[in-house]
């Protein structure tokens, strides 16, 4: 696996003095707690569109689709939004679909042990989706666990339950917005064996691939 590169890419996020918790809650109302964030977003220069969504949806027989489109409007009836995605930015979409396999057990750890040692202990406490009492069990885990491998030549054990995923691309899309909404949108996927197709329509592509224009 290389890495190096998303490895200098990392970033800093909150830091601890800057938490969420349910204390923190604009509202108990789940609606009304969404729009306190959703207008914070609107508020903070540099997102050009808060309303932008990754909509995902699954086929009959059990295809996953993500679409990208943009929020309009929302109540206690749900949320409205359209498609045909427009952003600011010219080119901005690339979308895969294909299918997730886990990855094996030494590329995990091989990562795992790339990561910041602080990031590596914040995995062994933060079981996934787990109902805790409060944050200060994560507090006074993380702090047992510092201590514990304060020692920086003590390896520190990837938890059984951590592990990547690897999706093996079937199709990729590339989006490119259009202000008069005429979106380019060019479609490459593996042909079905023993397909036939229309040379107007469908391109030969290397390796296997053929792609085609779609309407926006």
């Amino acid at each position: 696996m290389q890495h190096n590169a998303e490895t200098n890419m990392r970033v800093p996020y909150r830091s601890s003095s800057d938490i969420f918790d349910i204390k923190n809650l604009a509202s108990t109302d789940p609606f009304k707690q969404f729009d306190n964030w959703f207008n914070e977003a609107c508020n903070t220069k540099g997102i050009a569109e808060a309303n932008a969504m990754a909509l995902g949806t699954c086929s009959k027989d059990g295809t996953p689709t993500v679409s990208m489109v943009l929020l309009k409007g929302y109540d206690e009836e749900g949320f409205r939004f359209f498609t045909n995605y427009e952003s600011r930015k010219g080119r901005d979409l690339i979308r895969i679909e294909g299918n997730a396999e886990k990855l094996p057990e030494q590329e995990s750890m091989d990562y795992y042990h790339s990561r910041p040692r602080n990031s590596q202990i914040g995995v062994i406490i933060s079981h996934k989706s787990y109902v805790i009492p409060d944050r200060e069990v994560l507090y006074e885990n993380f702090a047992k666990l510092q201590e514990e491998y304060k020692d920086e030549h003590k390896n520190i054990p990837k938890p059984s339950f951590w592990g990547g995923f690897r999706v093996k691309p079937r199709t990729f899309e590339f989006w490119q917005g259009q202000t008069n909404r005429l979106h380019d949108r060019i479609k490459f996927r593996k042909p079905k064996e023993g397909e036939e197709f229309d040379p107007k329509l469908t391109h030969k592509g290397e390796n296997g691939w053929v792609f085609e224009r779609l309407s926006p």
